[in-house]
C-alpha cells in the first residue's frame, strides 16, 4: 500500500518516491560493514569501528581485504594529483620534496587511506598521485604556505577526484 501525503493546497496525493542521484562517487569507497576485526593484507591496516586504522599488532585470524588505499594502488588509479611546476622548483627540489614527504607522513600517522601512490618527474614538472583528494590539496598548501606561488586547485563535482597545481617562476 502506497503512502498518502498531503501537497500544498492540502489535498491528499500518492508519495512518490525518487532516486536521489549521489553527488559524489568514488568507486572505492567500502559500501558494506566489514566484519571486524578486517586486515588489510598488504599495508597491515585495520578496519574497527567502522574506519581504517594502524594497530601496533594486527589481530590475528582477522579477516582479510584490501583498503581503498592498496585497491587504488594496484589498479593504478589515483583519486588525486598534484602538479608542481617553475623554475623555483628546479632550484629548490629536494626541499619541496621533503616538505610533500613531511606532509604525508602527518596525514598517513591518522589517516591510514591518505597515502601517495608515486612522484614522477616529467619535464621539469614533478607529478604527485595520491590516493584521496585531500591530500593532495594539504600538499599544496604547505607548499604555498612555505614558498609562495601560484597554488590552484578544482574537485571533481560528478567524481572523487581532485587536480590541483602549483608553480612558482623565481
Amino acid at each position: 500500500m502506497k503512502e498518502l501525503r498531503k501537497n500544498h493546497i492540502g489535498e491528499q496525493t500518492k508519495r512518490r518516491d525518487r532516486l536521489i542521484k549521489e553527488r559524489i562517487h568514488d568507486p572505492y569507497k567500502t559500501v558494506l560493514k566489514l566484519p571486524e576485526p578486517t586486515v588489510c593484507p598488504k599495508c597491515g591496516a585495520v578496519w574497527h569501528a567502522g574506519r581504517w586504522k594502524w594497530a601496533k599488532h594486527p589481530p590475528e585470524g582477522a579477516n582479510q581485504q584490501l583498503c581503498q588505499a592498496c585497491h587504488r594502488i594496484n589498479d593504478l588509479y589515483p583519486a588525486g594529483e598534484l602538479t608542481l611546476s617553475g623554475g623555483f622548483l628546479a632550484a629548490h627540489k629536494d626541499e619541496i620534496l621533503n616538505l610533500v614527504r613531511n606532509v604525508e607522513k602527518a596525514e598517513i600517522s591518522e589517516h591510514p587511506l591518505h597515502r601517495i601512490m608515486a612522484i614522477e618527474d616529467e619535464d621539469g614538472a614533478i607529478q604527485i598521485k595520491t590516493t584521496d583528494i585531500h591530500l593532495p590539496a594539504r600538499i599544496g598548501k604547505a607548499i604555498f604556505r612555505a614558498y609562495e606561488g601560484e597554488f590552484d586547485f578544482h574537485y571533481n563535482d560528478e567524481g572523487y577526484f581532485l587536480r590541483g597545481k602549483w608553480s612558482r617562476e623565481s
